[in-house]
Order: C-alpha cells, then sequence, then structure tokens
C-alpha cells in the first residue's frame, strides 16, 4: 500500500497509523501526528480503492452504505499491510494506535470490530458503525476516542451512540468528544484527542 512511514525519536511511544478520508492521501493526517504525539513514529497509508478518482480505504454502494465485501477484504488487507510495516521498520507490533477521519476511522473500527489485538488503541474522528451483526472480540484494555458532530450529515448522532455502545459491550473503554461542526474534523476535537493522549499514553 502507498505510504510514509516517518520513524519518531521515541522508541517506545506508540506508533501512529494515520488513515485518511474519503480524497485524501497519506500526508493528510501527518499534522495530527505532530499534535498528538510529536515523538512518535508514523505509518500513514492512503487507501487502495479509487471512488471517482478518490482514494478510499473500501467501496461503498452508496453513501453511508458500505460494501460490506469489500470492506472485509480491505481490512485484512489493512492490517496484514501493519504486520509487514512492522518487521519492515521495526518497530513494535503491539503498539500500534490509530488515527482515522472519516473512511478512515470506518477501517480502523472494522479492525477492532473483526481482529483482537490488532491496535492498542484508536483515535476514530466522524467514524460510523462499520459492520452489523458481527461478534465483536474482547476488547479489554483497548482506549477508544471518538469524535462526533451533533448534527453531522454523514454520520448522525445514534450512528456514533450505536457505535460506542458496541464498543462497550465488547470491554472496550470509550470516550466520546462532541462538537457542532457537521462532518468537518475541527482543532478543538484534535486538541481534544491530544489530551486524551496524553492522559492514557504519556509516560
Amino acid at each position: 500500500m502507498k505510504h510514509i512511514y516517518r520513524e519518531g525519536s521515541n522508541k517506545q511511544a506508540p506508533v501512529l497509523l494515520l488513515l485518511h478520508g474519503t480524497g485524501g492521501t497519506e500526508k493528510d493526517l501527518l499534522p495530527l501526528a505532530e499534535i498528538i504525539s510529536p515523538t512518535s513514529s508514523v505509518l500513514s497509508v492512503r487507501g487502495n480503492v479509487l471512488e471517482n478518482g478518490m482514494p478510499r480505504f473500501f467501496k461503498r454502494i452508496a453513501e453511508g452504505i458500505f460494501d460490506e465485501e469489500d470492506l472485509k477484504i480491505r481490512t485484512k488487507e489493512l492490517k496484514e499491510f501493519i504486520d509487514t510495516s512492522a518487521e519492515q521498520y521495526s518497530f513494535d507490533r503491539s503498539n500500534v494506535i490509530a488515527i482515522g477521519y472519516s473512511n478512515g476511522a470506518n477501517i480502523a473500527a472494522s479492525i477492532l470490530f473483526q481482529y483482537q489485538n490488532a491496535l492498542k488503541a484508536a483515535i476514530l474522528h466522524h467514524p460510523m458503525v462499520p459492520l452489523r451483526g458481527l461478534k465483536l472480540p474482547d476488547l479489554s484494555g483497548t482506549n477508544i476516542f471518538i469524535s462526533a458532530g451533533m448534527n453531522d450529515p454523514i454520520c448522525s448522532p445514534q450512528e456514533t451512540e450505536e457505535l460506542e455502545r458496541l464498543l462497550l459491550e465488547a470491554k472496550a473503554s470509550v470516550s466520546v468528544h462532541w462538537e457542532t461542526y457537521g462532518h468537518q474534523l475541527t482543532q478543538s476535537e484534535v486538541l481534544a484527542a491530544a489530551n486524551w493522549y496524553k492522559e492514557h499514553f504519556s509516560k
């Protein structure tokens, strides 16, 4: 997968897996890594699917309606890419935190829904419920930050609340931060994510 790997100054800090939104690239979320954990190594990935020329991580049938079979295939592909990247770049595979926005947050959530211990934690900006009807793995010890818009036209508050409930039922620890700027990724929610990260992961 097309990506950027940037080694951080602190080998003990979690590796940040950056996953862009629809139409983004592997460069989009690099500023977030600087705000959230500037000493971390970064693995920033570009989605392998094109929708009208716009990179995405998986296909969709319409806005808000995912191609579930493709999502499962692409989630496996991304999970295996993280595995091989850990070997290639010699980082601790058990110390990876995903930071995703929109489509990137959805595939990060899909990893959590399908694979135990694939992510140490996740920061999900404006995610949806990736798959329904699954038995989630035991997510005990997995900390998850969700930011959402009360007036998000793509992802309703009910969707966010359902995702939170499913993750809590799988024993994850979940923090939800609400904004009122629709589906936009705001500076204030990134700063809230940075504060959450410091509370949980800064030594």
